[in-house]
């Protein structure tokens, strides 16, 4: 159940694209405005099935996640609640695993307490924060999760929404110092060399609605598991992506994704 009441939201503005109600609508959900309608119909239609196979390797990494025993989730950039949640796929396997979700979006506090309902037996918890302000982040997640035991780390489509001058790089590396070997690190990312024109389109089109992106080659994106080690099949695309049989069916995409953990040792 939930651990504490979220604090009363901010005003929603529906004057101004969001990036987590353009995924929503991506998805086909209906909690957007027509501002990110009007953002999500300029996109090239490869979007929807980016969004569809991002979700799909989330579904996959957290369900193998959980198989091996974590149970414990720190998902940062949740975006709009869309069933199965994390905290579902999790507690299936661990019913009482404790997931913290995080994001930005007013409108996403607004549906966390309905839709975000853990187990009786798990913990579910919403914090409206910022990925830009990693130590805010870790102070109240560390009010529900325990950092002696292992934690998942999971920016989902989250990092190509922050450029190179706001830092990904020092913002993971914070985040990922702090946990202890055994802790683990899901990520995916939009790529710029997979498709590169279809990237230059979507970069442009939410540029339109005053969003900065900042996709990333494969080798760019590798940097952010630095000091990591890679899980089998290592930084591939979202489809390549599966620890488990069945193996999703091959399709063309545009997102890496990858999954590592904190060795013995420690991040270097």
């Amino acid at each position: 159940m939930p651990t504490g009441t979220p604090p009363t939201p901010p005003r929603t503005d529906t004057t101004r694209a969001q990036p987590a109600r353009v995924y929503d609508w991506l998805l086909g959900g209906k909690d957007n405005y027509p501002v990110d309608e009007a953002v999500g119909r300029r996109l090239p239609p490869q979007a929807k099935d980016a969004a569809r196979q991002n979700r799909a390797f989330m579904h996959r990494a957290t369900a193998w996640l959980a198989d091996q025993g974590v149970d414990q989730f720190l998902d940062i950039g949740t975006g709009i609640p869309t069933e199965p949640n994390l905290h579902q796929i999790v507690q299936r396997v661990v019913p009482a695993a404790r997931i913290v979700y995080v994001d930005n979006d007013p409108i996403v506090l607004r549906h966390a307490e309905a839709l975000l309902v853990s187990s009786p037996e798990g913990t579910t918890e919403y914090v409206q924060a910022d990925v830009r302000d990693p130590g805010g982040i870790l102070r109240h997640a560390r009010d529900v999760l325990d950092f002696s035991r292992p934690v998942a780390l999971s920016l989902i489509a989250l990092l190509h929404f922050l450029p190179d001058d706001q830092d990904p790089q020092g913002i993971v590396r914070e985040l990922v110092d702090a946990l202890p070997p055994g802790n683990a690190l899901v990520l995916s990312h939009a790529a710029s060399d997979l498709h590169s024109d279809l990237a230059r389109q979507v970069t442009e089109e939410y540029a339109r609605a005053g969003i900065r992106l900042g996709f990333r080659t494969r080798d760019e994106v590798a940097r952010f598991f630095d000091g990591l080690d890679l899980v089998d099949p290592g930084l591939v695309t979202a489809p390549e992506w599966f620890r488990t049989e069945p193996a999703p069916a091959e399709e063309d995409s545009g997102i890496h994704a990858g999954v590592a953990t904190v060795p013995s040792g420690g991040t270097a």
